[in-house]
């Protein structure tokens, strides 16, 4: 596999996540669509770390991990308010959440 195979993938991950953040209003579904471009993300830190040389891809993809789990963390705990609240989780009442 090639630097430039691993980055097209890379970027045609990122793009689905960005489809799904901007077509979705299941909050589950926009965390599964935000952990999908992190992912890509890591593999474009990985890619260059592996075909350009050096040690800090994997360290910054490993960091970048660190910040997803506890972004998924936050983001479970107001997915489980929102449904004890409304039923349902569409990301429409949660604006009414904040009022």
């Amino acid at each position: 596999m090639t630097l430039s195979t691993c980055l097209l993938l890379a970027t045609a991950l990122f793009c689905i996540g960005v489809y799904g953040v901007l077509t979705r209003r299941q909050a589950i579904a926009v965390m599964l669509s935000v952990e999908l471009m992190a992912n890509a993300s890591n593999m474009v830190f990985v890619a260059f770390s592996r075909f350009r040389g050096g040690a800090t891809g994997p360290i910054f993809a490993i960091f970048s991990l660190a910040i997803t789990v506890a972004e998924v963390a936050v983001g479970l705990g107001l997915v489980i308010l929102l449904y004890r609240r409304f039923a349902e989780t569409r990301l429409d009442h949660a604006r009414e959440m904040s009022q």
